[in-house]
């Protein structure tokens, strides 16, 4: 059964989100098909390049991501009270640069500028796109469409390249958003796509390796858009070290599995077999939302439902 979005994301409230868009009939997005020989690695550059650009464009920023062979993950920080302070013309400025105004099929300047004067003239019309600059929906919709359309070009077909719908978990503490940012980060490693971290391209986690040496102290911080430094309190390099010791527990002796031991660098109070528990569990375990058992439930309440659903393997003391 669906639910309504707006059960779980709530327009103009802040908060973390797991996002999973997935091919139509397993067709593959990226990486070699094995059914036809044909190479897609070129699209995961599509797609990186595309969720960079969005995050500077939208009050969204990227946590964390994976592009996968046929499906993305997204970990995203929804910040409406970011977009309340951009000035009217900021507002039109960044709506022209996701929807620019076009001569002969060629992005004109002139018409753009025309566009951004034209928008800020128009408060109604303002307030909707300052709405919209901070929905998760349109984030999510302006990711997916540009690039359905380049690969339908490239495949020379027409139809549905994603599914219709995006999955989306809310992320309801810090646990939780941890948990996730791992998850998504150790999916190539997990898959058997990559060894190590460092194999992990087209990651959140390899761009967090490639400016380790810069970073190394400073608390974690988004990947890409609005500054959220210190959003969970732990470093660049805890991060990094906690996420490849994560990648060495899960699943011993068994494929996705990196090789040694390191030990866990886990902030506050949280317990290193439980947030494990809810590494390995992010999907297969959690359904729409994502925390403690408390969390859980004073979201349901939030909703007007009595409970969240977790499946069974997960109903544990968290």
């Amino acid at each position: 059964m669906g639910y309504p979005r707006s059960q779980l994301v709530s327009p103009g409230v802040a908060g973390a989100f797991h996002c999973v868009s997935r091919c139509v009939r397993r067709a593959f997005l990226c990486g070699s098909d094995p059914l036809s020989g044909r190479s897609f690695d070129h699209r995961k550059d599509w797609i990186e390049a595309r969720l960079l650009e969005l995050a500077g464009i939208f009050s969204i920023s990227v946590l964390a991501y994976a592009v996968m062979s046929n499906h993305v993950h997204v970990v995203l920080r929804v910040d409406p009270e970011n977009a309340d302070g951009w000035t009217d013309d900021e507002v039109a400025a960044r709506w022209v640069r996701l929807f620019p105004a076009r001569v002969d099929g060629e992005i004109d300047a002139e018409a753009c500028r025309r566009k951004a004067w034209m928008l800020t003239g128009n408060a109604e019309r303002m307030a909707v796109l300052r709405q919209r600059l901070a929905d998760l929906s349109w984030f999510m919709r302006c990711l997916s469409e540009p690039l359905a359309r380049l690969a339908n070009g490239e495949d020379r077909c027409t139809g549905r390249f994603w599914e219709g719908r995006f999955r989306c978990q809310a992320l309801l503490d810090d646990e939780a958003v941890l948990a996730c940012m791992a998850y998504v980060d150790l999916n190539p490693v997990r898959a058997g796509l990559a060894e190590d971290l460092a194999g992990s391209k087209h990651t959140s986690i390899h761009r967090r390796l490639s400016a380790h040496a810069t970073a190394q102290a400073q608390p974690l911080r988004e990947v890409a858009g609005p500054a959220a430094i210190g959003f969970l309190p732990i470093s660049e390099a805890d991060y990094i070290r906690l996420v490849d010791w994560a990648g060495r527990q899960l699943n011993p002796g068994k494929r996705g599995m990196i090789a040694s031991n390191a030990p866990p660098a886990l902030p506050g109070h949280i317990e290193a077999e439980k947030w494990l528990d809810k590494v390995s569990g992010i999907e297969s375990r959690f359904c729409r939302a994502i925390g403690s058992a408390q969390a859980l439930l004073d979201k349901a309440q939030e909703i007007g439902q009595r409970w969240l659903m977790v499946r069974r393997v997960a109903r544990q003391p968290m």
